[in-house]
């Protein structure tokens, strides 16, 4: 198996299984567990980026113009952002257990987990080849 596939797989899986374990703990109202699955959350998300470029240089597709392609890309990287927001909206409900910080943390976990859902819809089905 090419490494560069590996480390992408790795990443994007261990990504969408953090987050879909924060979107679960967020509703169960649990701020700790949410905060820990959203960390695990960084280093997956920087997998699943530089395995991405990897192959993408590999398997010289850099000037391609593939739905697909661009779709990875346009939720992988800005969508951090997303996580970003999330984290720092967990840490809010962990400090001040305020009600409403749980609410904003299972509304953007379930955002980045609807946005990775189309990303891995549309690589696995390789949209607009």
């Amino acid at each position: 198996m090419n490494l560069a596939l590996y480390v992408h797989l790795l990443g994007t899986m261990t990504l969408f299984g953090a987050a879909l374990t924060a979107l679960v703990t967020s509703l169960a109202g649990l701020p700790g567990p949410t905060a820990r699955a959203l960390l695990v959350a960084v280093p997956a998300w920087v997998m699943a980026l530089v395995g991405g470029h990897w192959l993408e240089h590999d398997l010289h597709l850099g000037d391609s113009n593939a739905t697909w392609l661009q779709l990875g890309r346009n939720i992988l990287e800005p969508g951090v952002l997303v996580l970003l927001l999330a984290i720092f909206a967990s840490w809010w409900w962990v400090r001040s257990t305020d009600r409403r910080a749980g609410r904003v943390t299972v509304g953007l976990t379930a955002i980045y987990i609807a946005l990775l859902a189309v990303a891995w819809l549309a690589m696995s089905g390789k949209w607009g080849s």
